[in-house]
């Protein structure tokens, strides 16, 4: 590849990891919930805001992949920044220990701003690097979950805002500098021109499964490869964010079990969030990504779901032991982390490279209702005295995802032009074939032939 190339689309790389890392402030909420408790706020005060946060995201995202072609990468991240930081703007300014005020401001307004931002550095990254689809997106996504880390460090032991500034102005400080970022790394947000590849690069044949084939968002909502991947990110992360929820309260009770005093059950339960889980979460998005292109989409997911799997229901083991509670954080964090890089990539994979933008919201919904239904049951079960039974639930979630990305193949394009039906549905799944023969209605069998290629994953 030519230097002149590398030099073309690096810089987007630069500008979409700079967009994250504002974008992930919604994963730094937590920081601001002491000092709202503190002002009377109940526990589920700060949850709803929170939810309300991921809510507004996921569904947002939907509108933003739908507005992508015709109001443009540039464009949409610049709205998404001016739109996230004049909502942590306006509660500051209003009313930051204001229940309504705060979930107005940052939870809708906030994570509106995150919803229209959050698509573009990924479907920009992928038409600058459709060699390296996996490695691009763990990276762009990579900001994300290392910026949460930051903007808590920031107001908390780094910067210490909070206390120096106090709640309201450390909220306008966030919304300028999230705008501000934004905008900076929006001047790299542009499509590359039509037609354009990189040096050396031999785009994939017009076969479904290889990113070759663009379907409608209508198109890929009548095959169930769509309800399969939709099936096994919705487990897989919601089993990592009832992880997130329990990662101090379960540690803490285990440690307090085997032995150790509340303080320094409490200090090894922190250190395991904030360090462990932090760092590897981020470090995740990229190694499964870039893993993912040699490894391939579909194998990467059902590796990372069913060891995902396996280390919940080892956790309750785990989480007892101080250095056992390092690895395991460390481990659940990692995988993840590889959802964010995985599943826009696998989503270009099976429905085409193009239309990433927008189907890939449509797919992310799947994270709003996993986000919703596994932090619940968490908290239900800890209510009841089972954290371990609330892990091994997610555990055994996880590896029924895993199955279901097994069976996946590549959705056939001329199928999902016809009107849904239950047979149209399951000959998708491919289920009657053996071998290179295709079982058809009748018992009459015909060979793949030129459909062959639609087997590889």
């Amino acid at each position: 590849m030519s230097a002149m190339t590398r030099a073309r689309r690096w810089p987007v790389v630069f500008g979409a990891v700079l967009i994250q890392l504002c974008l992930g402030a919604i994963y730094a909420w937590s920081v601001f919930t002491p000092a709202l408790k503190a002002a009377g706020w109940t526990r589920l005060e700060t949850q709803v805001v929170f939810a309300v946060g991921l809510i507004a995201f996921a569904v947002t995202m939907v509108f933003a992949g739908r507005k992508l072609e015709s109001w443009g990468p540039q464009r949409l991240s610049i709205l998404g920044g001016l739109t996230l930081g004049g909502g942590y703007i306006l509660t500051g300014l209003v009313g930051a220990t204001d229940f309504w005020t705060v979930c107005l401001g940052v939870g809708l307004i906030g994570g509106i701003g995150i919803g229209l931002g959050y698509v573009v550095p990924i479907a920009v990254g992928m038409r600058w690097f459709p060699d390296h689809k996996g490695m691009i997106t763990g990276l762009a996504v990579a900001g994300f979950g290392f910026g949460a880390m930051g903007w808590v460090k920031i107001a908390g032991t780094w910067g210490d805002l909070l206390n120096v500034i106090g709640l309201g102005q450390t909220l306008v400080v966030y919304g300028v500098a999230f705008a501000a970022l934004v905008l900076v790394g929006s001047l790299w947000m542009r499509m590359p021109p039509a037609g354009w590849l990189p040096a050396g690069f031999v785009p994939p044949r017009q076969t479904a499964g290889s990113g070759g084939e663009d379907f409608t968002a209508g198109e890929m909502l009548r095959t169930p490869q769509f309800y399969l991947i939709f099936l096994t990110f919705a487990v897989s992360a919601g089993a990592g964010l009832m992880s997130i929820g329990l990662m101090k309260l379960y540690p803490m009770e285990a440690l307090q079990a085997a032995g150790y005093g509340p303080l320094e059950a409490s200090a090894i339960a922190g250190t395991a969030m904030a360090v462990f889980f932090s760092l590897a979460n981020g470090i995740g998005r990229i190694v499964w990504g870039t893993l993912s292109d040699s490894l391939g989409r579909k194998w990467s997911v059902v590796t990372m779901a069913a060891t995902q799997g396996a280390i919940l229901f080892a956790f309750t083991f785990m989480a007892g032991n101080e250095y056992l509670l390092y690895l395991g954080a460390a481990l659940i964090g990692f995988n993840f982390g590889g959802n964010f890089a995985l599943f826009p990539a696998l989503t270009a994979d099976e429905f085409g490279n193009g239309a990433v933008g927008r189907n890939y919201p449509w797919v992310f919904l799947s994270y709003g209702v996993g986000g919703i239904a596994f932090p619940i049951l968490g908290g239900v079960l800890g209510d009841m005295g089972n954290f371990p039974l609330a892990f091994s639930i997610c555990g055994f979630a996880c590896l029924v995802g895993a199955m279901g990305s097994l069976m996946l193949v590549p959705p056939d394009h001329a199928e999902a032009h016809r009107p849904l039906s239950v047979h149209g549905f399951l000959h998708q799944l491919h289920l009657f074939e053996a071998g290179h023969l295709t079982l058809i209605p009748g018992g009459r069998q015909e060979s793949a032939g030129e459909d062959e290629p639609r087997k590889a994953a």
